[in-house]
């Protein structure tokens, strides 16, 4: 079973932040608290619009590099259609 997972929140202010995490749920959580990463401390609340599992760590720290390279418009166009499968 899948246990390492890439995400995208959509803060406050619109922008968008990625990760990753062994416990999306938890996680989303944590950042919603304001002890999650620095940089949504102080964009307050954030959704999650896309997560995708990956059996391994090295596997979803890839993800995450590649998502981070993206633009703005492609991971927009990949939050696209979360949650509606």
């Amino acid at each position: 079973m899948p246990q390492n997972y890439v995400y995208i929140l959509r803060c406050a202010d619109d922008t968008l932040y990625t990760g990753w995490t062994t416990n999306l749920e938890k996680r989303v959580h944590t950042h919603n608290q304001k002890l999650g990463a620095k940089y949504t401390k102080t964009r307050l609340p954030v959704q999650l619009v896309y997560s995708q599992a990956f059996e391994s760590k090295s596997e979803a720290l890839k993800r995450e590099a590649e998502i981070k390279k993206l633009s703005r418009k492609e991971k927009l166009a990949l939050c696209k259609d979360y949650g509606r499968g």
